[in-house]
């Protein structure tokens, strides 16, 4: 009979690791241990003085061989391994997070939610270090004006601005549609037909037009600022532009803000426009207020202070939006599966932030009273 060049057996309480434990005889001694019927609740002794040649995967194979030695009984114990043979076998083990042979432990839900509180930490210092260090870069450039990107920004107030009128209009036209029509409906059972300039005019101003536009441009242009750097990222591209000494943060970040802090507050009056005017059709057409009926209430009754507030915010939406995607670019590691998740987080994140700091100023202007 000829002996086999690698093999193993149990005997006993003893395993017998005998031959080249090698990727050539690999497949046949995978087939020899899951052969092997181990002995429950006694410990094995592993004999391996027969072993002439081991490489890596005869060492996975070995403590796989051990991990199933284990979780039938006590922690398997390893005799006549050469230490050049011993020492490769403990590599291995470090590397698949050995835990004494029994594999990975599974968390508790006490670590789970541990680990998940300490990874928003990380993510909430990185935030407020890439929020410090863009208002550094942003001081910079305002004091030296020349330093600014001119052309880029004006390349981004094109894409993000002007690109942006056409679907920003349609939909706050149709926004001060919908809520002309649905407060014609119950405006009309009371014959206070006039007040429709009042609804329509200062929850558009104050809070309608400036949170579209808002949600629009994160959809929009926040998504693309979080793919464009990620992109950029993972071809290496803002290794280019560092090792050229160009700062990413100048050249990137910078004219993105500042493109959207001048493009938001004029979509925002564009769409106000727009908003009252398809709210004046439905005036016109439902409740009998022509136009100049409907221009004279709005003087009257929408104060500035309503437009006002509304453009104020628009700024700070404007901010929120452009470093939530351009951080979220900067986060992404991986390839083009982490390009497409950092992107949803950015739209995601941005439009939650511009929600909540418009719930706050709500709430702090009721209570002073505007």
């Amino acid at each position: 009979m000829v002996e086999r060049a690698a093999s193993v057996e149990i005997s006993g309480k003893v395993m017998y690791c005998r031959g080249r434990w090698t990727l050539t005889h690999l497949a046949d001694l995978e087939r020899q241990v899951a052969a092997i019927r181990w002995p429950e609740g006694q410990g094995v002794i592993c004999d391996a003085s027969g072993l002439t040649a081991l490489d890596t995967g005869g060492a996975v194979l070995f403590q796989q061989s051990l991990h199933a030695a284990h979780r039938q009984g006590p922690k398997p114990t390893v005799q006549g391994l050469r230490p050049d043979f011993e020492a490769l076998v403990q590599l291995v083990g470090a590397q698949q997070g050995d835990r004494g042979g029994k594999g990975p432990r599974r968390h508790t839900r006490i670590e789970r939610l541990g680990e998940a509180a300490w990874h928003q930490w990380e993510c909430g210092l990185r935030g407020l270090a890439f929020l410090g260090e863009t208002t550094v870069a942003l001081v910079r450039v305002l004091s030296r004006p020349r330093s600014l990107r001119w052309r880029s920004l004006l390349r981004m107030l094109h894409i993000d601005g002007v690109n942006a009128l056409p679907i920003t209009g349609l939909l706050t036209f149709l926004v001060g549609v919908v809520i002309a029509y649905q407060g014609a409906e119950q405006l009309r059972k009371f014959g206070t037909n006039i007040f429709i300039v009042d609804l329509v005019g200062i929850s558009l101003l104050r809070e309608i037009a400036p949170l579209i536009v808002a949600i629009l441009i994160a959809g929009r242009s926040g998504s693309a600022y979080a793919a464009e750097i990620g992109t950029m990222k993972v071809t290496e591209e803002l290794d280019a532009v560092r090792t050229l000494g160009i700062s990413p943060m100048d050249l990137l970040v910078i004219p993105r803000t500042l493109a959207l802090v001048i493009a938001v507050p004029l979509l925002t009056v564009y769409a106000d426009v727009l908003g009252v005017f398809g709210g004046m059709l439905i005036a016109s057409g439902q409740l009998n207020v022509s136009f100049t009926e409907f221009v004279g209430r709005f003087e009257e009754a929408v104060a500035v202070r309503h437009f006002l507030i509304g453009i104020g915010k628009a700024p700070v939406f404007a901010i929120i939006i452009a470093l939530v995607g351009c951080y979220q670019g900067f986060q992404i590691r991986g390839g083009v599966g982490d390009v497409g998740r950092h992107t949803t987080i950015s739209v995601v994140q941005g439009i939650f932030l511009v929600i909540v700091f418009d719930a706050i100023c709500s709430i702090l202007l009721n209570w002073w009273d505007l």
